[in-house]
């Protein structure tokens, strides 16, 4: 599971698909909201706000 800014979601997709070999699914942060977890604020990958959920 990578939660990522829009810039990174092509490097997330591929990292899911190389440790997973299959295609992930990939989650608008701003249109779903979870119950029991709340994603990181932050990118993995860089200080931009979190935009994506690749899983």
């Amino acid at each position: 599971m990578y939660v990522v800014c829009k810039e990174h979601v092509e490097l997330a997709i591929d990292r899911f698909v190389d440790e997973y070999e299959d295609a992930p699914d990939v989650v608008d942060l701003k249109e779903t909201e979870f119950s029991d977890w709340d994603p990181p604020a932050k990118c993995a990958e860089c200080e931009k706000n979190a935009e994506y959920l690749v899983v």
